[in-house]
Order: structure tokens, then C-alpha cells, then sequence
């Protein structure tokens, strides 16, 4: 993982973080509504567990899930960046 260098409105710097949050918003929190907190907190990270790291597909990741990522990392031996398909 490489530190963002990044300066004040570079739009960039946090695409994949601001990502992540707005498909958690209109994938899942739209939807539902919780009477507490520490049922919100325990449905999210359900949710991030199951839906977002084994079963959604991630363009930057070639168009596999996190889960079936970072297991082929593990499986070639290469770490970050290196078995990450190359964008234009």
C-alpha cells in the first residue's frame, strides 16, 4: 500500500475511499433503517464481510473480489501492487 501524496482538491487522492463509502450508502444503508446503533454496526459489517469482500466484483482489482485477490497474492507470492492489472 502506497501513502497518498496527495494535495487539497485532487480529486484522486481518495476516489477509492470515497468509492467505498457511496456504494455502502446506496447499496445498503438506503434500504434498511435499524432501531439501534449496535444493530447498524453488526448489519455493516455483515455486509462489508459478505457482499463487499467475497462477492462484489472491484474494477481495480480485475474485476474479482477481495477475497479471491488477495488469495492469489498469497498463492504467487507478490504483495500491493504487483499482481494488480495495469490501467491506461
Amino acid at each position: 500500500m502506497r501513502q497518498s501524496m496527495g494535495r487539497t482538491g485532487v480529486c484522486w487522492d481518495n476516489a477509492m475511499a470515497e468509492s467505498f463509502w457511496s456504494t455502502l450508502k446506496t447499496e445498503f444503508y438506503d434500504r434498511r433503517s435499524w432501531p439501534t446503533r449496535a444493530e447498524a454496526r453488526r448489519e455493516v459489517a455483515g455486509w462489508i464481510e459478505i457482499v463487499y469482500n467475497r462477492r462484489r466484483l472491484h474494477f481495480a482489482l480485475g474485476y474479482t473480489t477481495p477475497v479471491e485477490h488477495e488469495n492469489a497474492l498469497r498463492a504467487t507470492g507478490t504483495q500491493g501492487t504487483e499482481a494488480r492489472p495495469q490501467t491506461a
